[in-house]
């Protein structure tokens, strides 16, 4: 890497990343301390010192007052998640996908969601009930709030064309999220909407999204029989 790669905190938390992963610097090992590697790189101690917390906030490394920073034994192992663009995940497969916007309405949050969604009590968010197809077969159900003041555009908003969540991803950045995966037995109005038996055991997920303290969206998902999730690690 030039030094012109990593005249900035990014470039320099790649090559620090470098390091780490081809165990130059070993599991438990200290680093060079921060004005070592400003000197190094050939920029300011205050740009080495937010790609090395950038690394520990992602539990790479371990920092410690007077004790510097060592390389972490037992480094985090996550998931790669991202949000889907459903159209994507359906065309991806071959098939051909529609959706159908069931409701559009602005209503207040409802209680059950105050403690987890936060946004503004006592104004409107939008509430939308959307079925995806693949194929003209019913793919997932899909109940979502919108809170507006994160997303204003979103109240002129048709989603008859575009659906909220191919919308949201492209017109409402998010910083964070919240998900939760877990089984529901369809009742008679998801056996019919996603033409499933009564009773049936299907896949759903829970995700809030935010940008910064501020919530965007609450989305609520169930898919059909036969759903698989896939994800990298």
């Amino acid at each position: 890497m030039t030094l012109s790669e990593t005249n900035s905190w990014t470039g320099i938390r790649k090559e620090l990343l470098r390091r780490i992963h081809s165990r130059i610097w070993q599991p438990g090992e200290q680093i060079p301390h921060e004005a070592d590697l400003a000197e190094e790189f050939g920029c300011a101690r205050t740009t080495v010192n937010r790609a090395l917390r950038d690394l520990a906030e992602s539990g790479l490394v371990v920092r410690k007052r007077r004790a510097g920073t060592r390389v972490a034994l037992n480094p985090p192992q996550r998931a790669t998640l991202t949000i889907p663009i459903i159209r994507e995940e359906v065309e991806a497969t071959g098939r051909t996908y529609r959706h159908s916007l069931l409701e559009r309405d602005f209503r207040p949050l409802p209680p059950m969601l105050h403690g987890a969604f936060q946004a503004t009590l006592g104004e409107d968010v939008l509430y939308l009930k959307t079925l995806h197809f693949a194929d003209d077969r019913p793919y997932s159900y899909e109940e979502r709030y919108i809170n507006l003041n994160a997303a204003p555009e979103a109240r002129d908003t048709a989603f008859d064309e575009v659906s909220a969540n191919e919308w949201l991803v492209h017109n409402a950045p998010y910083s964070h999220g919240d998900i939760s995966f877990f089984a529901v037995n369809a009742d008679k109005t998801l056996s019919r909407k996603l033409d499933a038996g009564t009773g049936t055991a299907l896949f759903a997920m829970e995700r809030i999204t935010w940008a910064g303290n501020m919530p965007i969206t609450h989305v609520r998902l169930i898919f059909a029989p036969g759903y698989r999730m896939r994800t990298e690690i």
